[in-house]
């Protein structure tokens, strides 16, 4: 039986959307109602959800009586706003509304955080309320705390992961079941992971916005969406998996932020930090190379803590919906018993460095043609750009469509991407070289 509960007066929730993930948010606040209030100390009373059509139909768990299309209104009688509703507008004028009117916030809203988290958070500071946002990024995993509180006595050097269920599964079920792209991502449609209109999980939208809160968090600097260099996973192909098999890969999405440098004009090292997401060639040992269907990962590097991976359920009501919940404990115990969360970190202030800063190894698969010679060309190509090469693997032409053709996959060893793309064009200008087929990078190695 859970403890009783000290008398304390019960503390307003709102709730804002009632999709998958806001139905799921109100199944837990009415179906675990004694067990929260032993938590937080107090009742937690919703008061309302807010809805674009109070008519539409609804999972029975929601209490109709509870609808209402007055989401103003609704945050201004709240002690906690909880907004799963999504976009940029009208979440972000409600959330503002409700923390001007001295509601603590909680959302799950990641494209308005690496939008316009800035704002929100300066003016939850001001208001002296909490803004909770663990759902944010990958699902159930918690990565938000670990990142803002537990590593915050760390150096963090790097992020790198798997933020996407979507296109983990997609890539997931190239590589074992042999699907083309758009197989896949018809059957993630058909299971409910992908929307009618996969363009924000398969261009790399998604994935862009959660790496830049994990950016801000882990290096204390302000990183926006805009400062992600983003590439989706669109122009992968069968092939470009089955490759990846061959040479001890395997192919994932990945959202990756670390430190990094640039020189200057003067030629001193700047310091900064550099965001991307891109697909990669992750090697079959590494622990992200194992994370499978649509299920999400992030590994940490720390200077003192080591090497760390958080790993679980990255989309789903239920799963973002119980990320939500630890919030929503977390803000009201502070509203009960005093104190306040983090507030935003930046003192740091770090450059956002450009796509070109990032070190990395790039996979080049060639068709060239099949006479002597030709390696030695390509080599010296790399060497003239300081690109050393790691392994080369040939296929003979007896395996390439045409019979004077065979196939080269060259993997580099680590080098500065400007480096690597500079090499890439200028193999490609090489008369013994038919067609660059593809240019992967190589992570986590």
């Amino acid at each position: 039986m859970p403890s009783p509960v000290p008398a304390h007066p019960p503390l307003r929730v709102a709730v804002l959307g009632c999709g998958v993930v806001g139905t799921q948010v109100v199944r837990l606040l009415t179906t675990q109602a004694s067990d929260l209030a032993s938590r937080v100390g107090a009742p937690l009373e919703l008061v309302g959800v807010a809805v674009r059509d109070a008519d539409a139909e609804r999972d029975p768990v929601v209490d109709r009586a509870l609808l209402t299309t007055d989401a103003e209104s609704l945050v201004e009688r709240a002690d906690v706003v909880v907004e799963v509703m999504g976009g940029l507008e009208p979440a972000r004028g409600l959330l503002l509304r409700a923390i001007a009117a001295g509601a603590s916030v909680v959302t799950a809203n990641k494209a308005l955080l690496a939008q316009d988290g800035p704002t929100l958070y300066a003016a939850a500071d001001e208001a002296g309320v909490d803004i909770y946002f663990e759902a944010a990024v990958a699902g159930a995993i918690p990565i938000v705390r670990p990142v803002r509180e537990s590593l915050a006595g760390d150096r963090v050097t790097r992020v790198l992961g798997i933020v996407n269920g979507t296109t983990n599964y997609v890539l997931d079920k190239m590589a074992s079941e042999g699907l083309d792209l758009d197989q896949a991502v018809k059957e993630a449609q058909a299971l409910g992971y992908a929307e009618a209109d996969p363009t924000a999980d398969v261009e790399g939208y998604d994935a862009a916005a959660k790496a830049a809160i994990l950016a801000s968090l882990a290096f204390h600097t302000r990183v926006s969406i805009d400062d992600v260099s983003r590439e989706g996973i669109t122009s992968l192909t069968a092939d470009d998996v089955l490759w990846a098999q061959r040479t001890g890969h395997v192919l994932k999405l990945l959202a990756i932020a670390e430190r990094g440098s640039v020189e200057d004009a003067d030629g001193a090292r700047v310091e900064g930090v550099q965001v991307r997401v891109h697909p990669a060639l992750v090697p079959a040992g590494h622990p992200l190379a194992s994370v499978r269907g649509a299920f999400n990962a992030v590994f940490v590097e720390a200077e003192a803590a080591g090497e760390l991976m958080f790993y679980g359920r990255g989309a789903g009501g239920e799963p973002t919906a119980s990320a939500v919940l630890g919030d929503v404990v977390s803000v009201a115990r502070h509203r009960v018993l005093g104190g306040k969360g983090p507030v935003e970190s930046r003192y740091a202030e770090l450059p956002v460095l450009p796509a070109t800063a990032a070190r990395t190894r790039y996979q080049v698969r060639l068709e060239v043609a099949d006479r002597p010679g030709v390696l030695a060309q390509v080599a010296a190509v790399l060497a003239a750009h300081d690109v050393s090469i790691e392994a080369v693997r040939q296929s003979p032409a007896s395996q390439t469509p045409e019979a004077d053709v065979a196939r080269l996959v060259i993997t580099t060893h680590v080098a500065p991407e400007h480096a690597l793309r500079s090499t890439v064009d200028a193999i490609a200008g090489l008369d013994v070289v038919r067609r660059v087929v593809s240019v992967l990078r190589v992570e986590g190695a």
